[in-house]
């Protein structure tokens, strides 16, 4: 897989098809990769590369991943919006849509606040969100999850800047998507797509309430995933809305 590179980042990506701009976030938490689309619900560059220039890369750090770099302990949601919004310059992208699963939901919501003028839409599938009555879901999932790996790979990182790291990204930030406020997405205009999910880690009321607060967002069939007879009527929403908000 090609490489892009900002000073010691390294980001592991690929491109398929052609046509407007589509960035596609994997899920996984702090591991998602490129490889883990083939396990998702549908593989998004697989469905949709024949209509769009499909781009996707392995998160930064992610365990079975190629995509390395330091763990920005100050802004760890921003750090990924930097490589992510690097590697679509690197490739000479300007305007684009962007597919976030899981934790791309909140990652799709930054980048909507970081470049509001190139984003034209946004799908967020089964996005990540906070429940209040699981406060520390996040934090020990990838302390257990993430973490050893990382550290067993990488000598130059400590448990002390892991936590700090997660500390600031997910504790911190502890409500409704991570990234943005409520009054954002009252006001973010760019359409949004949102495919609800409903287990620890996508909670559905925060992705309805996203939605409802959103002014030019759509909800698809819920539940969608569970019955995979259900699964084509929601690519096909995801399809029809692609195609309304792409240039």
């Amino acid at each position: 897989m090609p490489i892009y590179e900002n000073g010691p980042v390294r980001i592991s990506y690929e491109e398929a098809g052609s046509g407007f701009p589509l960035l596609i976030i994997p899920g996984g938490g702090l591991n998602a990769t490129m490889a883990g689309l083939a396990s998702h619900a549908f593989n998004p560059m697989e469905e949709f590369a024949g209509e769009y220039r499909c781009i996707t890369m392995d998160l930064r750090n992610a365990n079975g991943g190629a995509s390395s770099g330091p763990l920005e302990v100050d802004q760890p949601w921003d750090s990924f919006a930097d490589d992510q919004l690097g590697l679509l310059e690197h490739l000479g992208v300007d305007k684009f849509m962007v597919m976030g699963f899981c934790i791309g939901g909140p990652f799709s919501w930054n980048l909507l606040r970081r470049a509001p003028g190139r984003i034209t839409a946004a799908v967020m599938v089964h996005p990540s969100g906070i429940r209040p009555e699981m406060p520390d879901l996040f934090y020990q999932n990838n302390i257990e999850g993430w973490a050893p790996k990382l550290l067993a790979e990488r000598p130059d990182i400590t448990m002390e800047t892991v936590e700090a790291f997660l500390n600031k990204m997910y504790r911190d930030n502890a409500d409704f998507v991570f990234t943005v406020t409520r009054d954002f997405v009252r006001g973010c205009e760019t359409p949004v797509l949102v495919l609800p999910d409903d287990i620890p880690a996508h909670p559905y009321a925060v992705a309805m309430e996203s939605a409802l607060l959103a002014p030019n967002s759509q909800v698809s069939i819920y539940p969608w995933k569970e019955d995979k007879e259900r699964i084509p009527l929601a690519v096909r929403h995801v399809r029809m809305f692609l195609k309304a908000n792409a240039p």
